[in-house]
């Protein structure tokens, strides 16, 4: 199943008439092509640490990327798990919690 990374990945590569090597060459870290292939098409994620590499030579958003990456990692967490949903708003206020404390505390309140 393709990832909201790899969908978005694929997209920004093709509008820019890009090879996969190309990317790949362009990222400069070991990602042989076979590897982008399977990012593209969903059996391999991303690593949060390559997302910026990745914006670079798409000429992209980080942050759209990192969003999309972040919900693909975090899918994987929930998958198969029998929820009804009731979930997601409270995992979502947690979140927020926690990224409300972290910004307090960056600036020093």
């Amino acid at each position: 199943m393709a990832t909201e990374f790899g969908i978005k990945v694929r997209q920004l590569r093709e509008e820019g008439n890009l090879l996969q090597k190309q990317v790949a060459d362009q990222i400069h870290v070991d990602i042989p092509i076979f590897r982008l292939c399977k990012i593209e098409k969903g059996p391999r994620k991303a690593q949060k640490d390559q997302v910026e590499l990745f914006a670079k030579a798409l000429e992209a958003d980080s942050e759209e990327l990192l969003t999309l990456c972040l919900v693909d990692h975090s899918f994987d967490v929930v998958a198969g798990e029998r929820l009804d949903f009731k979930e997601i708003p409270l995992v979502s206020k947690h979140i927020k919690n926690h990224i409300d404390n972290n910004l307090k505390f960056a600036n020093g309140l």
